[in-house]
């Protein structure tokens, strides 16, 4: 019986080629109208990219590499250069808004008008509401709104007549829980009196006039309507500053060049701390990683003994911290540790009668946390171990013995040597890891105990990593883009790291080097 393939039209691929083109074209559009010009570049460029490869027979084969390519590059590159983008500019808590945003924040600052507050009270009528404005000093003078529904927090602007004028009584003023319920309803009003007067809520039970602080008399230039003082905006600090040099928040981006670079490495208030966070960081890692490799290597060789009984049990055990997910494992010590309740300085109470102040001294605080490090990574050391030492052949250790050497001899004659040259490259990349490991530092000490001596908060179990997240999010100025220059320059050092690891590793795979 013949078999009839169905085939799809020729014109669908093509469609929904175009489709797909569109749409990308579309968000990159609704991406560029929401201010996120180097995401809308990046993702127009993606988009370019694709229909070049798509509709070119020559790149047939790339085809099946782009989505990886393109995720590649919205998810790691682009993060990466808005990173360094950012290292140079003063981009923080008091320089959040764009020069525009910041110049608009101070037209539209609004200041009591001149004139008396009116006193306000709010009326049920019907299923709506009157707002009653009134002279304080004069009940007579008095103006009543319309109805108002008080269900929306749009702004609007309404008329007010004299009460004299409205015929429908008014009843009893509504209580303040009933005015705090639609707060925000009644701030959203402006009422224009006969006189042409604009009052708008100011208090609970008050309306008065507001006017404008600042106008704009040229760009960059903005004098203050009552004084006549003048603000000039100045592009090297980001900030618009009065005749006498004081800064009137909030500031603006600038670009600052390599200043944020230039006070890592010379400003002793960011360079003590970094260089003495930094020795911590290469010494946490590498420290880590040995004693992680190490005891690995270790439990290894004791469990391919072949007179051991009950490896597979051992085995169980020893991979239980690797099968516990980490944060848990790190906040269980927390409380073992813990310097009044942990149960561990319970039993050194108890054996030797010390109570070590384990969060509090910082050489203690660090001896904890290559504690803990070296019990979350030693069980995967152990895996890969185990998995090494078995592919050296048995003929080796046989012939060793006939030559009367003993495990000793064996394990730096014949399984070291050819354990520790694939192992190597996993090394760097373990060292990689522990040099940026935030979680560790972030659930257990924190960075502290902190440094007396410096006026950015940093720790001495602060890694360069949560260094870099406490002066973008616990500073109190929230200094982003020193945050970012400090990201870069880790980024760099890993980088720097992952090249040598390149390079042990094709060292490892060649096998007459």
């Amino acid at each position: 019986m013949p078999t009839h393939k169905k085939n799809s039209p020729r014109w669908f691929g093509p469609l929904v080629l175009i489709a797909a083109l569109l749409a990308a074209l579309y968000i990159v559009v609704v991406v560029h109208a929401a201010g996120q010009t180097l995401l809308a570049a990046t993702l127009l460029f993606i988009t370019a990219l694709a229909a070049w490869l798509y509709t070119s027979p020559r790149f047939y084969a790339w085809r099946y590499l782009f989505p990886g390519i393109a995720a590649a590059m919205v998810f790691v590159v682009f993060p990466m250069l808005y990173t360094i983008g950012i290292g140079f500019t003063n981009y923080s808590s008091a320089n959040l808004l764009s020069f525009e945003r910041a110049t608009q924040y101070h037209l539209d600052e609004t200041a009591a008008a001149e004139g008396d507050p009116l006193a306000f009270t709010l009326h049920a009528d019907g299923p709506e509401f009157r707002v009653r404005l009134s002279d304080p000093d004069d009940d007579a003078k008095a103006w009543v709104s319309g109805p108002l529904a008080l269900k929306n927090n749009a702004p609007l602007k309404l008329e007010v007549e004299p009460a004299q004028q409205v015929k429908l009584p008014l009843g009893e003023p509504l209580p303040l829980r009933d005015v705090i319920q639609r707060q925000a309803a009644l701030k959203a009003l402006t009422f224009e009196l006969p006189g042409g007067r604009q009052v708008v809520m100011t208090g609970l039970r008050q309306f008065s006039g507001l006017e404008k602080v600042y106008e704009q008399r040229e760009p960059g230039v903005l004098v203050h309507k009552r004084t006549g003082e003048l603000l000039k905006a100045n592009h090297q600090t980001g900030f618009y500053e009065k005749a006498n040099g004081e800064r009137v928040t909030p500031g603006f981006q600038v670009g600052v060049g390599f200043d944020n670079y230039r006070r890592i490495f010379t400003e002793p208030a960011f360079r003590e701390p970094f260089l003495r966070i930094f020795v911590w960081t290469v010494a946490f890692a590498a420290l880590t990683v040995l004693f992680a490799a190490s005891l690995g290597m270790l439990l290894a060789v004791l469990l391919n003994w072949d007179a051991l009984r009950f490896k597979g049990v051992y085995r169980v055990l020893l991979f239980l911290p690797y099968a516990v997910p980490g944060f848990i494992s790190i906040l269980v010590f927390r409380g073992l540790f813990n310097n009044n309740f942990g149960e561990i300085n319970l039993i050194l109470d108890a054996l030797f009668g010390i109570r070590p102040t384990w969060f509090s001294d910082p050489t203690l605080a660090k001896a904890m946390l290559l504690i803990v490090n070296v019990w979350l990574g030693y069980p995967y050391m152990m895996l890969v171990c185990m998995g090494l030492i078995r592919a050296i052949p048995a003929d080796l250790y046989e012939a060793s013995a006939v030559a009367g050497a003993g495990p000793l001899t064996n394990f730096f004659r014949i399984t070291a040597p050819l354990v520790i040259k694939p192992l190597t490259p996993l090394l760097i990349a373990a060292f990689a890891f522990n040099f940026n490991n935030f979680v560790l530092i972030s659930l257990l000490t924190g960075g502290r105990p902190d440094f007396l001596d410096t006026t950015v908060p940093a720790g001495t179990t602060d890694l360069l990593v949560s260094y870099t997240y406490r002066i973008a999010f616990e500073d109190s100025g929230q200094q982003f883009g020193l945050a970012a220059a400090v990201s870069t320059v880790i980024f760099l050092m890993v980088a720097a790291i992952s090249m040598v690891q390149i390079k042990f590793t094709r060292i490892a795979r060649d096998p007459a080097r």
